[in-house]
């Protein structure tokens, strides 16, 4: 299976802004902390280690 990344996400708008709002009134700490336990969520949600490591090859080529 290959992760997709094209823009597959519909009222991508609203997630953002959910995002952003998941983080009003924490400091850094805790905001990485919170980060930290998303990714961790949504890894066991999609389940597979190979998109998985995909997705983190991509996110750390962004830097």
């Amino acid at each position: 299976m290959q992760l997709i990344t094209e823009p597959n996400l519909p009222l991508a708008d609203d997630f953002y802004q959910a995002l952003i709002d998941m983080h009003q009134g924490l400091n850094d700490e805790q905001s990485q902390a919170v980060n930290a336990r998303l990714i961790l969520l949504l890894s066991n949600h999609v389940g597979d280690l190979s998109i998985l490591k995909q997705a983190m090859e991509i996110a750390r080529a962004a830097e």
